[in-house]
């Protein structure tokens, strides 16, 4: 069946309905010793001396059968296929397009894209992305070695409380949750929790890049709490979280509170707010995974992104200095089906997309293979003076249409997910 689905669809995929699932998970911490600037996007970046938290890659493995899939985060604001084929290409045992590598959005990390300046010159640390290239590809093949069987429990559900909102308009925001944990069959860990994803749409900004701080914002407490919980590993993949969905840390004067024990409630809450959504989920004994990936091209139509791609020493590939292209993936992961996208979606498109996906369990992964700047539908593009910096921080007004068309028809063609 699956050489038969392989031909018939005009992306590559696979399905597993054999064997038995096993999940595998491991970190790595990738703070800079001595601390390095920051970057909280486009310019250079500021010093920092002070950390609070550390930076992490962190990897989990699924594999069934021939299939295997690496879900892997970083603490970074963006991390571009540049690096994270060179990273790619360091691990053993899973198909280069099956490695999902998304990043948090902290804007309190050293700068991972070499952004040029006006000279063409640049801020980056150059031997600090390269030990990260390596550390990403450590810990995806140390989460190889620990895969053991597992079991799955997955929901969807609405979090609660004072988390994040929409700073253009409070209220357009999705404030929905998935989780997606595996708990161990067999050995020391059976009955445990191996690893928890956690996939939400958010800035992680509360402390921003203007502080003297390195940080994961509060992505490190949200690790923290369910680990301490869970006694297994958390994953966090940010969600379409573009324009701009960001931490709830408002005042009612109307100022915000910017410090780490603002990011700590917000994680912890976030962190508990995941573990009851998935308290009462029903376990998936031995569910299927599938994944499917196509490369997509979107045309570039900002000065100042074509400029930063043709500029920056990271050699950024796939392009034409008119185009780029990006590898998209839909994954089935039992009754979840999650798809990736390249940048910052705005929420009404990551509303459609899992509008229309086949599930009860939709996960958008953002930030994911590339990050290309934030992703508007062509109506909203340039349209009013609101989203007048989102426009000029877009690849163009075409590039949510094309992501939209794209994505649904990997749905269209896929297996749909396990029933839950």
């Amino acid at each position: 069946m699956a050489v038969a689905l392989i031909t018939m669809f005009l992306f590559i995929g696979t399905y597993s309905n054999a064997q038995e699932l096993k999940v595998g998970s491991a970190k790595r911490i990738i703070t800079p010793n001595p601390l390095i600037a920051v970057s909280g996007g486009v310019g250079t970046p500021n010093p920092a001396h002070i950390k609070k938290g550390d930076l992490f890659v962190r990897a989990m493995v699924l594999a069934k059968g021939v299939e295997k899939i690496a879900i892997v985060n970083i603490d970074n604001i963006g991390w571009p296929a540049a690096l994270g084929d060179r990273s790619r290409q360091l691990i053993k045992g899973i198909p280069p397009e099956n490695v999902l590598i998304g990043a948090t959005h902290t804007h309190s990390a050293p700068d991972a894209y070499a952004f040029p300046n006006a000279t063409g010159g640049h801020s980056a640390d150059l031997d600090y992305l390269d030990r990260c290239v390596t550390l990403v590809a450590d810990a995806v093949n140390e989460a190889i070695r620990n895969l053991e069987p597992a079991d799955l429990k997955i929901e969807v559900g609405k979090a609660e409380g004072k988390i994040a909102y929409n700073y253009y308009a409070p209220k357009l925001y999705d404030s929905r949750c998935g989780v997606i944990q595996a708990i161990g069959t067999k050995g020391k860990n059976k009955g445990k929790a191996i690893v928890t994803l956690v996939n939400y749409a958010i800035h992680p900004e509360v402390i921003g890049n203007s502080r003297d701080i390195l940080t994961p914002d509060l992505i490190g407490p949200l690790y923290d709490r369910i680990e301490a919980k869970t006694g297994g590993m958390a994953v966090f993949m940010n969600g379409a979280q573009g324009g701009m969905v960001t931490a709830d840390n408002r005042l009612e004067d109307g100022k915000e509170v910017a410090d780490w024990e603002e990011c700590k409630r917000i994680g912890n809450l976030l962190a508990d707010e995941a573990l009851r959504i998935i308290s009462t989920a029903q376990v998936q004994q031995n569910p299927d995974i599938f994944c499917a990936n196509k490369t997509v091209t979107f045309p570039i139509e900002s000065a100042m992104l074509k400029y930063i791609l043709q500029n920056s020493p990271l050699n950024y590939s796939g392009g034409n200095g008119d185009s780029i292209s990006t590898t998209l993936n839909l994954l089935n992961i039992g009754s979840a089906q999650i798809l990736t996208i390249p940048g910052e979606a705005l929420p009404n498109i990551g509303y459609y997309l899992k509008r229309k996906m086949p599930t009860e369990h939709p996960f958008l992964f953002g930030l994911t293979n590339d990050a290309f700047g934030y992703i508007l539908t062509k109506e909203d593009f340039n349209s009013f003076e609101r989203y007048e910096y989102v426009s000029r921080t877009s690849l163009g007004e075409k590039t949510g249409e094309i992501l939209i068309s794209e994505l649904l028809g990997m749905v269209d063609k896929s297996p749909q997910p396990q029933k839950k």
